[in-house]
């Protein structure tokens, strides 16, 4: 039975997540890939975090992201395994990294204890991740720990933010909502990212959205209107999606302890704070 306290594992999530995530809004990985010869944003995207599987095609990316249209998918994967290899791509992905938390956080924090003991607690965190029906976060446990206590702490949180991904996968699963239905019910929270946003990035059209919001209301899970908000019903599929990914990402949190979760979650506030402050996420990625 776990001691950690109520949603503990989501606080510590929240708080860290974001440092892994912000690569993906920031200039330095576009510039580091282009000198591999990419140019478009998807490709970048779907170069970077698939490059850990090894030179996979569309339906292994289409079905571990879940939210992206195949035939965006299919339109740069595989192709970009003739632009750079995977390791090409995991090299340039390193380097991005690091360019980006000395940027955003500042090399003093770069070299700080704080920083020390935040990638000693993530990565202690991560030695209870489980690889079964985790593909996303098992092709990650497979790459080796960067030496550098920042870039340390980078790898630790994409491997806790892939070990949470695999798991929320199978929650919306659980709860009937396919990919465009996940993205309309997550931005009916109010916490999703801008509708503009997420149909460009993840290739979906209007109608689209449009469509998969009319299945939605025929469950009762959205109120009618043009902005998407959530019935009570809604909400409360949404909050057991929440709370079974917890139950499903638990282990690595209980096993880093109450105290060790407090401690990250303390020290990744910190950090994102100084990270946002200095633009680490586009207005438009996160603005309605």
């Amino acid at each position: 039975m776990s001691t950690l306290p109520a949603r503990a594992e989501r606080r510590c999530h929240n708080a860290v997540n974001p440092l892994h995530s912000c690569l993906f809004f920031s200039p330095d990985l576009g510039a580091e890939l282009g000198k591999l010869g990419f140019e478009d944003p998807s490709a970048v995207y779907f170069a970077t975090r698939a490059a850990a599987f090894g030179p996979v095609g569309a339906g292994t990316v289409t079905a571990t992201f879940y939210n992206f249209n195949p035939a965006l998918v299919a339109e740069h994967v595989p192709a970009v395994w003739s632009v750079a290899s995977p390791e090409q791509v995991l090299g340039a992905r390193l380097r991005a990294a690091d360019a980006t938390l000395r940027r955003l956080l500042g090399e003093e924090i770069i070299a700080s204890d704080e920083m020390a003991e935040a990638a000693r607690l993530a990565l202690r965190a991560t030695e209870a991740c489980t690889p079964h029906a985790r593909p996303l976060y098992a092709a990650h446990a497979e790459l080796p720990v960067p030496d550098e206590p920042h870039l340390a702490f980078w790898h630790a949180a994409t491997l806790l933010r892939e070990h949470r991904g695999d798991a929320h996968l199978a929650a919306l699963l659980a709860a009937g909502l396919d990919p465009v239905e996940s993205l309309v019910s997550h931005t009916a929270t109010g916490k999703g990212m801008a509708i503009r946003w997420i149909l460009s990035s993840r290739g979906w059209r209007r109608t689209d959205w449009e469509a998969a919001s009319d299945r939605l209301r025929e469950r009762g899970l959205l109120v009618a209107g043009e902005e998407p908000a959530l019935t009570d019903a809604g909400t409360a599929l949404r909050a057991e999606v929440e709370e079974a990914t917890d139950r499903m990402d638990r282990a690595p949190y209980g096993h880093l302890g109450a105290e060790g979760v407090e401690r990250l979650t303390e020290l990744g506030r910190g950090f994102l704070f100084t990270a946002a402050s200095n633009g680490a996420f586009p207005a438009e990625a996160t603005g309605r």
